[in-house]
């Protein structure tokens, strides 16, 4: 589909011309080669140095030989990391506005990257984020067909840049632009359908991202080819990857609701329903689904960057009662047309979901979450819209358990409905109605199950004191009689007032206690919170405390307030107070630096009274406050701007610490002045993390806070670590993800013994930065697991959120550790409870070649008719190791036999929890045999499996023969090829009375002890057919 002209676009969109795209033509009128701008408009950095890094390329490549130019740039890039990455950041260039040598660009960036594309990839994810509205018709044309070629290519981290490009695609937008970038990303995900594949958060962002879509695509016949690919594209994924789709949560179901009247999803909708292990064996059922949380990953992905960064600055810089106009900017942007109506949803989902308050802000006059809900609510122009609207604002209400979902989640429409009744009683009216019977009419099987959502979510609203009591509420003058008897029908609880007394836990904050702020407020306005985004939904824990990483603050410029260190300086030396006064009044960072040295070269002369070193440190925390605020780490990272970025005087600290040798007594004054400082400031912590990554000074010095985390009042590394990196992860994600291959390498004792950090590291990464990270573990610069505890942190992890189990998993996956040290996690996993571990883990093995303590593991899993995990990889090995895997079984088979006649101690398994007895091999054999009935597979006739069953059953009790009877009978016709006897004498001899009596009696000891060396023999030492036949059938003699 291409772009029409006269629409701004580009005609040859797809055309796919020599370069890769074709396109308008570089250097289209309005900006540069790159970039839309005016004449008005300062010139672009990035663009300015993209295009110097091209012209550098096109010096040593302009009329010159092929290979003459190929030896030139091989040449330029071995120099050093810095001419790399001009010489990739060239070749990249041009291929974006240079069309006609983008195959050619194309093949020699593929030559000269010595990173994996790494630096090209980031480079597309920060255009596609920052500069995408802006670029040039052309680039976009060839940013798509680059993307393409990533993907044929398989460049590892290139599944990150499609999903970023799917953010780009707009909701509510029928525009020629945006359909052709749809169908762009949508062409490039199918023709390469096994690279999709092989991600799961790629499949789950894909399926997510089109069911959306679809709900937009109808009308023309373009729009209806592009949604019926859509549609063949979101069924083919849903029912062969049901599992990976199934990390989406809930709102999986509500896409699904909306495309329900579609032919292939009514036939999707009803194996669903009726049929649910027709999708995966791991499914049981819609319930599965509605209790499962969407994450923030997929909630976020539905708006573009652009409106994410408005619907951000509304909700964190905009005062309440100023926001019409930034409103009526957003509408007259994204809500104007009528095919907008279904962008409505995503915004409110997103903003439940994503956007949370910060308890620390809430007396501040910032516009809250729920008066941009209550406007969205208001600009509904149809029905259909205003119900699905709806939905979203309740939807987290259906199913919500306290133990798994967040208050916030919730919040907003509680406060709408209470804030709205005085200036609007319509809207109250109309959700407090919608509440009501959302209940029997979502689902009527599971109305049990929404009804008693909706209860907990009232009883957690009262309890958490989001509002005091809901009598006011829902019995309400302002409501109709009719409404108010239906409250007091569905609610009786909470109709009476005061509420049913309930506990508020002392210790928390009364975090929404929204009613004692309104008496100054005008009547059409709502009411006073401030937005943050919490490091991901998971807010409360079983006990009902407060996560520890729960809040984000807001990254945007704070007034500064004049600083008074008054008080502190009459308490300093004269000397000491003089430089003081001289750092408050210095006015750049250099003049500052100068003081600061000078006032740590005092503090080092041999007189200086150490008492001072607190009101010092007092000085200094309210003078660089501004030090930690906003982020640390540059937006673009090179040489010059890390060094640029530690010229702080407050980092001068740091440089002295580094250049002194740890046994002077200077080093531990130094060390003494940063404590104090980190009593009163804790961020510095982290800075020093930072300074010791990023300076040249304190290259190999990391070991330098070690010996500052002793001289805190912590006393311990990895307390003062933890909690460090604690900070860095409330304050600066990108940080984090920068310090963490240092901070791996520097404290594995640390960092690698328990799943803490990799789990505040996973709670807030989004796919880009995952993706990051993997490349860093697969280039040998990081390792987040070992061997001796990688088993015991992805049992923790087993605990955690959807999405940062498989991130977990991921980056487990990109090491290289044995499967084997982890398999025992088997054990521990729950079909119903933990379906992202055993998916990972059954993906994995179907790779592996079977060895006999993963068949172990596998058949000591316990057999539940809905758990079709031993049956689905027994049958996978079958198909590719039948040979191999038949051997372990007979071996498993017969060291088993025995074992439920001994006592439990001489049991072999140094593992309680591996409990593998006969029956449980015998009912796994059974299913496997059942589930290769329709099948050309001919595994039960090997030779091992049917010795090894002769063997079970001729010792084995009544019950197991009646019970494997199916099992056992493959065995009866099996006889040595070498020496068939004839066919009457084998039945009489398989019939014979001895031959049963032999196999009905119980052993007394003697034959017992006979029989487990005789099996002992078996295992080690082949023996003629003949023989074993002869052995299994006298079990019970010691002749044998």
């Amino acid at each position: 589909m291409e772009l029409q002209k006269g629409k701004g676009a580009a005609a040859a969109a797809a055309s796919g011309a020599a370069g890769g795209g074709g396109g308008a033509g570089a250097g289209a009128p309005g900006g540069g080669r790159l970039l839309l701008s005016t004449s008005l408009d300062a010139k672009d950095e990035l663009e300015e140095r993209l295009e110097r890094c091209m012209s550098i390329v096109t010096s040593m490549t302009t009329g010159v030989s092929e290979r003459e130019a190929n030896d030139a740039l091989n040449a330029y890039v071995c120099k050093g990391p810095p001419q790399h990455e001009e010489i990739c950041l060239g070749l990249f260039t041009l291929v974006l506005t240079e069309p006609a040598q983008a195959q050619k660009c194309y093949r020699d960036l593929a030559l000269v990257s010595r990173d994996g594309m790494n630096i090209v990839l980031n480079k597309i994810n920060q255009i596609l984020m920052e500069k995408y509205l802006k670029l040039q018709d052309t680039c976009r044309t060839q940013l798509v067909w680059l993307v393409r070629e990533l993907v044929k290519s398989g460049v590892l981290g290139a599944d990150g840049v499609c999903m970023t490009f799917m953010k780009q695609i707009a909701g509510g937008d029928v525009t020629a632009k945006n359909i052709w970038l749809a169908e762009s990303v949508l062409d490039i995900l199918m023709e390469q359908r096994e690279w999709v594949l092989k991600s799961s958060i790629l499949i789950a962002m894909a399926v997510y991202t089109y069911l959306r879509l679809i709900v937009d695509h109808h009308g023309t016949a373009q729009l209806q080819a592009l949604r019926q690919k859509e549609v063949d594209f979101c069924i083919s994924l849903l029912r062969e990857r049901f599992m990976e789709c199934l990390m989406i949560g809930r709102d999986l179901v509500r896409l699904l609701q909306n495309v329900a009247r579609i032919p292939e999803f009514e036939l999707l909708w009803k194996d669903i329903i009726h049929n649910p292990q027709a999708l995966s064996p791991q499914f049981t059922g819609i319930l599965q689904l509605l209790q499962s949380r969407t994450s923030r990953k997929f909630l976020a992905c539905r708006l573009t960057p652009d409106m994410e960064t408005k619907l951000l600055f509304m909700t964190s810089r905009v005062r309440f009662g100023q926001q019409k106009r930034y409103q009526d900017w957003f509408q007259r942007q994204y809500l104007s047309t009528p095919d907008s109506q279904s962008l409505r949803c995503d915004l409110i989902r997103y903003i439940c979901g994503v956007v949370h308050p910060s308890n620390e802000v809430l007396s501040s006059d910032i516009l809250p979450r729920w008066a941009i809900i209550g406007w969205l609510l208001t600009t509904c122009t149809s029905n259909v819209a205003a119900s699905n609207a709806k939905l979203a604002l309740f939807y987290d209400w259906l199913f919500f358990s306290p133990d798994k979902d967040s208050i916030m989640n919730i919040e907003p429409a509680i406060l709408v409905m209470h804030h709205s009744m005085k200036p609007h009683p319509a809207i109250t009216a109309t959700l407090l109605d919608f509440m009501c019977r959302i209940i029997p009419n979502f689902y009527p099987p599971l109305e049990g199950h929404v009804r008693q959502g909706v209860f907990s979510s009232l009883n957690h609203i009262v309890e958490k004191r989001v509002l005091a009591h809901l009598a006011p509420l829902f019995d309400n003058p302002k409501l109709d009689k009719e409404l108010r008897a239906m409250l007091r029908e569905k609610f009786p609880e909470f109709c009476s007032s005061p509420s049913p007394p309930v506990e508020v836990k002392i210790e928390e904050p009364v975090s929404m206690e929204m009613d004692n702020h309104m008496s100054d407020k005008d009547e059409s306005c709502y009411d006073n919170a401030e937005a943050a985004f919490s490091d991901d939904e998971e807010d409360l824990n079983s006990k009902g405390k407060k996560r520890e990483f729960r809040f984000h603050p807001i990254k945007e410029t704070v007034v500064e307030e004049p600083v008074d260190i008054t008080p502190y300086l009459d308490q300093l030396d004269e000397s000491l107070r003089d430089k003081v006064l001289q750092l408050q009044k210095g006015s750049d960072t250099e003049a500052q630096c100068e003081v600061m040295q000078e006032i740590v070269d005092q503090v080092l002369e041999e007189d200086f009274d150490s008492e001072q070193l607190s009101v010092l440190a007092s000085c200094l925390q309210e003078l660089f406050k501004g030090h930690f605020r906003g982020e640390v780490l540059p937006e673009e990272i090179t040489e010059e701007s890390l060094e640029e970025s530690v010229g702080k005087p407050l980092y001068l600290i740091f440089r002295n610490l580094c250049q002194m040798q740890e046994d002077n007594s200077s080093f531990s004054l130094l060390l003494d002045l940063l404590s104090e400082l980190y009593q009163k400031q804790p961020k510095i912590g982290y800075h020093l993390l930072y300074y010791l990554r990023a300076s040249k000074a304190a290259a190999g010095k990391m070991n330098l806070y070690e010996s500052f985390a002793q001289a805190t009042q912590l006393g311990d590394l990895h307390t003062c670590l933890m909690m460090d990196m604690k900070a860095c992860q409330e304050d600066d994600v990108r940080l984090l993800c920068h310090l963490t291959p240092s901070i791996y390498t520097e404290f594995p004792d640390e960092t690698l013994r328990s799943g803490e950090l990799l789990n505040m590291i996973v709670a807030v990464i989004d796919s880009a930065q995952l993706q990051e990270l993997v490349c860093h573990v697969m280039m040998g610069n990081l390792v987040m697991f070992r061997k001796d505890s990688v088993l015991n942190i992805l049992i923790q992890s087993l605990d955690w959120e959807t999405f940062e189990q498989y991130c977990a998993w991921q980056l487990f996956l990109a090491h290289n550790i044995p499967l084997e040290t982890i398999i025992p996690i088997l054990q521990h996993l729950k079909y119903k409870e933990h379906p992202e571990a055993l998916s990972c883990l059954l993906l994995q093995l179907r790779r592996e070649k079977p060895s006999e303590e993963m068949v172990k593991m596998v058949l000591s899993r316990p057999c539940h008719p809905d758990d079709q995990f031993t049956t689905s990889i027994l049958r996978h090995w079958c198909m590719k190791h039948d040979e191999l895997l038949a051997e372990h079984i007979k071996s498993l088979l017969i060291k088993n036999n025995s074992l439920p006649r001994k006592r439990q101690s001489l049991r072999s398994s140094s593992s309680k929890l591996a409990q593998l007895t006969l029956e449980q091999i015998l009912e796994h054999l059974d299913n496997l045999r059942l589930n290769l009935t329709n099948t050309k597979q001919n595994f039960f006739s090997q030779t091992p499996i049917l010795q090894a069953l002769q063997h079970v059953q001729a010792s084995c009790d009544e019950a197991h023969k009646m019970k494997f009877s199916d099992l056992f009978s493959l065995a009866e016709e099996y006889e040595d090829s070498s020496t068939k006897p004839p066919k009457s004498r084998r039945k009489a001899v398989l019939s014979s009375p001895r031959s049963r009596k032999n196999a009905t009696q119980p052993p007394n000891a003697e034959e017992e002890s006979g029989s487990s060396s005789a099996s002992e023999e078996e295992d080690t030492k082949p023996k003629p057919t003949k023989r074993k036949r002869k052995g299994s059938s006298a079990v019970g003699s010691d002749s044998d």
